[in-house]
């Protein structure tokens, strides 16, 4: 099974409960609280990550790391923004240098202004 088949079927159910009941489902609570809310969860979950990581703890960043992820997903779905696009992004960097991609970001930014 492709790493990607999970994130697809996750994304996938995410929009599937978008309409669905608030009291009785997690991910239409999550998206009809908006974006802000939705955002502060991803970064609740990093954090979580991050202690989990500085405390050597595997099974909780395993864990941690899987929360941050299922939100994120609903954060790319309230944001209209399909996890393909996301790994287009990726396989367009993957081959270029971390700091040639963070120089270019910069200049692109520079030249939109």
């Amino acid at each position: 099974m492709a790493t990607t088949d999970i994130l697809e079927r996750l994304y996938t159910l995410i929009e599937e409960r978008r309409k669905g009941n608030p009291e009785t489902s997690y991910i239409a609570k999550r998206l009809q609280q908006g974006t802000a809310k939705i955002a502060q969860k991803v970064g609740e979950e990093a954090v979580e990550a991050v202690i989990a990581a500085m405390q050597k703890d595997k099974k909780e960043l395993v864990a941690e790391s899987a929360d941050m992820i299922f939100h994120w997903l609903m954060l790319l779905a309230d944001g209209g923004v399909s996890l393909s696009d996301v790994m287009k992004e990726l396989e367009r960097r993957e081959g270029i240098s971390g700091l040639d991609e963070k120089a270019n970001r910069k200049m692109r930014r520079k030249e939109d202004k």
